[in-house]
């Protein structure tokens, strides 16, 4: 929540950005809107609250990725917590996209559609398109896991990791949720009217995966913000701090 002085103005960090602190209360001090209704992601549960005229004591409050606070020395918490959205939100996409996939080959076995003479499996479209789903996948995965791993090396070997790992782990979360959304939007239709019914898995995907790229991990901007790094421009948004 945002913190704000007493003349009513809102208290500022030395970088300019707002002074935010995370507050630990009762579930029982605050009530629920349900307000989570979405056409993807429904599982979430993803309501808002409402408080009123709550004290909570400085004890139970906390400062998120501020250094001077931290009490846990682990290479995990060198992770700011947007680099955790970041990579959840993306691994999130990757898995509701594989899934697609899965059911998409198990229906190709034995589908034919209507005036064909074979199944989904047997045309070489669906045979390529499928190869290119699955390299899609695979590659973005790929690319996540290694920047990872680079950043955790390099935390355990100098303490932190530079710069250039915050806009690498940018590109390559938002690139999986964008290749996630085409290969799920790719299997939706090559599974013709059979994708449209709810007994059937590929809707609710692709309900899903529309709904997590409309999020602030997935926005098209990243890739501006991370163009104008690569080429030398200072970059108009921000990367995780």
């Amino acid at each position: 929540m945002p913190i704000f002085e007493p003349d009513g103005t809102p208290r500022v960090n030395p970088n300019g950005r707002p002074f935010v602190r995370t507050v630990l209360f009762p579930k029982s001090s605050a009530e629920i809107i349900d307000n989570w209704h979405v056409i993807g992601l429904r599982g979430t549960g993803s309501d808002s609250y409402a408080l009123d005229d709550l004290f909570v004591p400085q004890k139970y409050t906390c400062s998120r990725d501020n250094e001077a606070e931290r009490r846990e020395p682990g290479l995990l918490y060198r992770f700011t917590s947007g680099m955790i959205y970041a990579m959840g939100f993306s691994n999130v996409s990757l898995g509701i996209a594989c899934g697609a996939l899965e059911a998409f080959v198990e229906l190709a076995r034995d589908k034919i559609p209507r005036g064909a003479p074979k199944t989904l499996r047997e045309n070489n479209v669906i045979q390529s398109e499928t190869a290119q789903s699955e390299a899609k996948l695979r590659s973005a995965r790929a690319f996540i896991h290694t920047t990872l791993r680079e950043m955790w090396e390099e935390a355990e070997a100098k303490g932190d990791f530079g710069l250039d790992k915050h806009w690498q782990l940018r590109l390559a979360s938002t690139w999986a949720i964008h290749q996630a959304r085409d290969v799920v939007a790719a299997i939706y239709h090559a599974a013709g009217a059979t994708a449209i019914f709810n007994d059937n898995p590929f809707e609710r995907r692709l309900r899903d995966i529309h709904a997590g790229t409309q999020q602030g991990q997935g926005r098209p901007i990243h890739f501006e913000t991370v163009g104008q790094i690569l080429l030398g421009l200072p970059p108009e948004g921000r990367m995780f701090r």
